[in-house]
């Protein structure tokens, strides 16, 4: 009796499996001793996000995605061809069951080891970093088996992610070089970087029988001292007008010294200190009065659409080099402030001298002299 429980007890009836982690793609299903046989009419549990593929002798046999089924020779036909079951069976078999989680895996990292050079109209030749994380899923079981997990008992996210990190840089670096957009306008381009990263990112992905659902770029950084150069410019911005700024740290400074009793001493160097600003004060003051010089003309820049896209607004001469580059033609469609709607540059007589300070191609050189 105790032989005949044991022996029942080394059959599966129930075939199942709940993910105590987070990170684990494939496992496969062991109970007990790799001798476990499962008996005829044994019940397969496969949840929501989850799909168990059974493998006979190496060879991937039948697929089932979520419910609960009966293994029968009805519902494994492939396995039932295998093993040679004509007419259905009776007694327990022996087969692999791997069961695949479909489910999202979200937070997986992706960033740049070393800055991506890039060409700037701006600032010229940059240097960039960037990060951000995407989601995916294995979308084809049995691919994702086949190409990527073999026989790996246990397969978790760690022992692909690099591979899937290393095609996600290459093709956010790909698409940044080709896409040209300033560095500038970068910050208001994420989503449609993300989703042209994504849509070559696909069919890589599909590769393993992965599907990637989202790709998301977090930050695009300069260098540090590009950037402090960047935000010593917009200091400077904020200033506004200089000499109104000066004349405000002067009287600061008078306020201050009168403020601060040390003696005697003190008091005439305080006083002293005191004359010199306000003198300062008043030359800046009256020069500012008797030389004011009228304020620049407006710089008129302009919109430039490129594949649809709207880039700028640039200046006339960034949009001369941008023609010395070839990015910029005369069939190129361009709008600024006043304009109804879009027009071809050439069409525009304020770029007329845009055009003109193009030299035309050189002559070519003479014919050799007749011997």
């Amino acid at each position: 009796m105790g032989f005949l429980n044991k022996l029942k007890g080394e059959l599966i009836d129930i075939v199942e499996w709940l993910d105590p982690t987070n990170d684990t793609m494939v496992y496969r299903f062991v109970r007990g001793h790799d001798d476990n046989e499962i008996k005829n009419g044994a019940k397969l549990v496969c949840r929501e996000t989850q799909a168990c593929v059974f493998v006979n002798e190496g060879q991937i046999a039948d697929v089932f995605t979520a419910g609960t089924h009966t293994l029968s020779t009805q519902n494994l036909p492939i396995l039932s061809t295998l093993k040679g079951w004509k007419y259905g069976f009776n007694s327990p078999f022996k087969a692999e069951v791997y069961f695949v989680n479909t489910k999202n895996f979200t937070n997986n990292k992706w960033g740049t080891k070393n800055p991506v050079m890039m060409r700037d109209l701006d600032f010229g030749i940059v240097r960039v970093r960037a990060f951000g994380n995407y989601v995916m899923r294995v979308k084809d079981p049995a691919k994702f088996l086949k190409e990527i997990v073999g026989t790996n008992g246990k397969f978790t996210t760690d022992e692909i992610t690099e591979q899937l990190k290393s095609m996600a840089l290459t093709r956010f670096t790909d698409f940044l070089g080709e896409s040209k957009i300033p560095v500038l306008d970068l910050a208001a381009q994420y989503d449609e970087i993300s989703k042209g990263v994504m849509t070559k990112l696909g069919p890589e992905f599909e590769e393993y029988g992965i599907e990637i659902t989202k790709f998301l770029v977090e930050n695009i950084s300069l260098p540090p001292e590009v950037e402090a150069a960047m935000d010593k410019r917009a200091s400077m911005g904020a200033i506004g007008n200089l000499n109104a700024f000066t004349q405000y740290q002067t009287a600061v400074g008078i306020e201050e010294a009168a403020k601060n009793p040390s003696g005697n001493a003190g008091a005439g160097i305080g006083m002293g200190m005191g004359f010199a600003m306000a003198n300062q004060m008043g030359q800046n003051m009256g020069q500012q009065q008797q030389q004011q010089a009228p304020p620049p003309p407006p710089m008129i820049q302009y919109f430039v659409s490129v594949n649809g896209q709207q880039q700028g607004p640039y200046p006339e001469q960034t949009l001369m080099q941008m023609l010395q580059q070839g990015t910029f033609t005369r069939e190129s469609l361009v709008w600024k402030q006043g304009m109804a709607q879009w027009a071809q540059a050439g069409q525009v007589a304020e770029l007329a001298n845009v055009f003109n300070s193009v030299p035309p191609p050189p002559p070519p050189p003479p014919p050799p002299p007749a011997q």
